[in-house]
């Protein structure tokens, strides 16, 4: 049927987008890769790499992709539902059907991945927070931005308020509060050790901590101002129109290195305490994830700079796959039903790790994209989300 909303074609895609989703699935890389070695979800990063080269890398991740990478996908994930929303309204098909679809689908790859394969997943969130931003997405880019914006800065403003409040509380020990010496040595334990049943009650244990309902409510208000942020950009032409919004896009990358890099570094100038970590991660995070967002948009104008970076876009286009790979492979390689290496690799061997196997998924990316029109999670994800089988293999595949 010639009114079926079908995936965009090759032609119709914007590239630097899809070269920002393979350098946020670099960036969630780097932030993940010591969670699938190490009980990170229970220790204090400074106090358990704090020699020579793991502490340098540490601080590193820590300054430069650490709540950085979540806020990037999370605008390219509100980027991408306008995109889907103006090619539905345009076929007169209806976008929260589409689009909720396309939610269930996530979610259902999310539980997959965070109660079988890793806890860590980001998926779930996203899709829980992808049903609210539906009440948004018929706003005007501008109102979308300011609500975006206020959703953001008045809760997290004032729970760092809060947090100086709290530093003021005489014997108070946040270490106490925020890492869990039991808890890290248990789960050290079983995902070294321990059989997959055992590893998947953990698994469970430790997604209920980080999502339960203590904590859960904190991501998606955390998530959905951003994913409004992207939104917003969409409705605007901001990353499309670069020309036109060049002087915008400048300014706006200036604001967010300088501010970025300032409230990152800020427990390093100021002393690491809960309240300096709170704004570090939720003010200089996004504002870093400004930067990449705008530097990238802007140099990729030129196209020799364009033509270096398109290996990326091809990560990218398979973001889901490859985000989902990484979490398959490395959990093999550390948990005890695998290779049973958890918990005894350095924070280096860890880096190194993650740099040669990205090198490999933007190599079998490249490879991947020249013979298939998706990822293969992809194209079930379309498959489902648009209800018509889309077309898989390149056609001189599929003449051969």
């Amino acid at each position: 049927m010639t009114d079926r909303l079908m995936p965009l074609k090759e032609s119709e895609r914007y590239v630097s987008i899809d070269i920002l989703r393979g350098f946020a699935i670099l960036g969630i890389f780097l932030v993940n890769m010591p969670a699938f070695y190490s009980p990170f979800l229970y220790l204090n990063p400074e106090t358990y790499w704090d020699k020579g080269i793991d502490s340098a890398l540490n601080t590193f991740v820590d300054v430069f992709a650490q709540a950085s990478f979540y806020p990037l996908f999370a605008f390219l994930f509100g980027y991408g539902a306008i995109m889907i929303a103006e090619r539905s309204q345009l076929k007169g098909l209806s976008f929260p059907l589409l689009f909720t679809r396309r939610l269930l689908i996530l979610l259902v790859f999310g539980c997959i991945h965070a109660f079988l394969i890793w806890h860590g997943d980001i998926l779930i969130t996203y899709a829980i927070t992808g049903f609210l931003l539906m009440l948004f997405y018929k706003l005007k880019g501008k109102t979308l931005l300011i609500i975006g914006l206020l959703l953001y800065i008045i809760p997290f403003g004032l729970l760092s308020l809060l947090s100086f409040l709290i530093m003021l509380i005489p014997d108070m020990n946040m270490d106490e509060v925020l890492y869990n010496r039991e808890a890290m040595l248990a789960s050290l334990q079983v995902y070294s050790d321990g059989s997959f049943a055992e590893i998947t009650s953990q698994r469970i244990e430790d997604w209920m901590y980080a999502n339960g309902p203590s904590s859960g409510w904190v991501l998606v208000i955390n998530i959905l101002p951003l994913m409004m942020c992207g939104a917003a950009f969409a409705k605007q032409g901001w990353l499309v129109n670069v020309n036109k919004h060049k002087k915008l896009l400048r300014n706006l990358m200036i604001v967010g290195l300088i501010g970025g890099l300032l409230l990152k570094l800020l427990p390093y100038i100021q002393g690491a305490n809960y309240a300096n970590g709170l704004i570090q991660d939720q003010f200089g995070g996004p504002l870093l994830a400004l930067f990449y967002i705008t530097f990238i948009v802007l140099i990729t104008q030129n196209e020799k700079v364009l033509n270096v970076l398109k290996p990326l876009a091809n990560v990218g286009r398979m973001s889901i796959s490859n985000y989902l790979l990484q979490s398959i492979v490395f959990t093999i390689i550390f948990y005890g039903y695998g290779f049973g290496l958890y918990g005894s690799i350095s924070y280096l061997n860890g880096f190194i790790m993650l740099l040669v196997f990205y090198s490999l998924q933007v190599v079998l990316s490249k490879w991947w994209i020249s013979r298939f029109q998706y990822g293969p999670v992809e194209y079930v994800w379309r498959w489902g989300t648009y209800g018509q089988k889309p077309t898989f293999k390149r056609k001189r595949e599929m003449e051969r």
